[in-house]
């Protein structure tokens, strides 16, 4: 018997890239009249709604919803407040969590229960993604039936303290982002200017799964313009539009990306990483490294680095980058001197 695996897709690889962890699991237990405020997450949070009802107000400027017992909600960026009346006074999360912040109570009673988790991005790509997600997002239905079994599993596994318990937290939460993201996609309109809506457009999805199963092929706009079915300037166009940026260059920045990730992961030669990527030339990927990362690969590797320590062949090459700009500086003011 032939055993298939399931085939790879973009939002598979920037899970992988932006390498999501769990970092918290909490609940709250409230009654009466209540109101508590949180920060802005520096994770992104995870709560499903298990008893009772309450409102969420965040602090993008819109509306407050209303939550239904089993609803669930993902907060990306900014505080929130979470209530039984937007009347009521919030309180800071902290007088409600106390020092260990896994669980609190708020208000008189057991009126309302929730149960959340936080999930941590990797520091540069984790961007590729909350960039694109609004400050909120609600989940109900189905999605949000799902999410709240993960969560509780998650609960479980997070305060059990078992062998491979943080593990099991990681691939609980990155199984409740997919489903959150796969929710929020559904309703995104074919062309937002959102990269993720290319994931379910009939002309960009092929080009796009190609890129990201092959990303160090030389690829060209006529080649992607034929896997879509369209001609060159209608599916740039078509790209552009729903993607955000032209297809030639979300094909380098995806490239960078992967190569972003392993540069902060290892300590693999920058020229091992451009082969890799396709380029036969180190000053041709280094020139394409800074103009979409903003730095050089070295200094990227040195400043954004997760080993212990620097890695030698950055400091090294920093050191020959620094030689260089004093010598051209000498060289212009001597020659301004000279004049």
């Amino acid at each position: 018997m032939i055993v298939r695996s399931a085939p790879d897709d973009a939002l598979s690889d920037v899970l992988r890239l932006v390498d999501a962890h769990a970092v918290a699991s909490v609940t709250l237990t409230a009654g009466g009249n209540w109101a508590v405020r949180l920060p802005a997450p520096d994770y992104i949070k995870f709560c499903v709604l298990r008893r009772g009802t309450c409102w969420l107000a965040t602090s993008d400027g819109a509306p407050p919803q209303k939550l239904e017992e089993g609803d669930c909600f993902v907060v990306v960026r900014g505080d929130f407040t979470l209530a039984s009346s937007l009347e009521v006074q919030p309180v800071p999360a902290a007088e409600v969590f106390g020092s260990f912040g896994q669980s609190g109570q708020c208000g008189d009673g057991e009126d309302t229960h929730l149960i959340g988790g936080s999930v941590h991005f990797d520091t540069v790509n984790g961007m590729i993604l909350t960039d694109v997600l609004p400050a909120a997002i609600l989940i109900t239905g189905e999605a949000a039936i799902a999410i709240h079994w993960l969560l509780e599993q998650l609960d479980r596994e997070w305060r059990s303290c078992r062998p491979g318990a943080r593990l099991a937290c990681n691939d609980l939460l990155r199984l409740m982002f997919i489903h959150a993201l796969r929710n929020y996609v559904a309703d995104l309109p074919p062309q937002s200017g959102n990269w993720l809506a290319g994931l379910t457009d009939p002309h960009i999805g092929k080009p796009f799964e190609a890129i990201h199963a092959d990303p160090a092929r030389s690829w060209t706009l006529t080649e992607l313009a034929c896997l879509a079915g369209q001609s060159r300037s209608t599916f740039a166009d078509h790209f552009k539009t729903g993607v955000g940026v032209p297809p030639m260059y979300y094909v380098a920045r995806w490239r960078m990306r992967l190569a972003a990730a392993r540069l902060r992961r290892s300590r693999e030669p920058i020229s091992s990483i451009a082969a890799s990527l396709g380029y036969t030339s180190d000053s041709a990927f280094s020139s394409t490294f800074r103009r979409i990362m903003g730095v050089s690969p070295m200094r990227f590797r040195l400043e954004f680095t997760e080993t212990d320590s620097p890695v030698p062949e950055a400091v090294s090459e920093l050191r020959k980058e620094a030689a260089l700009q004093i010598g051209e500086v000498s060289r212009q003011l001597l020659s301004s001197h000279t004049s």
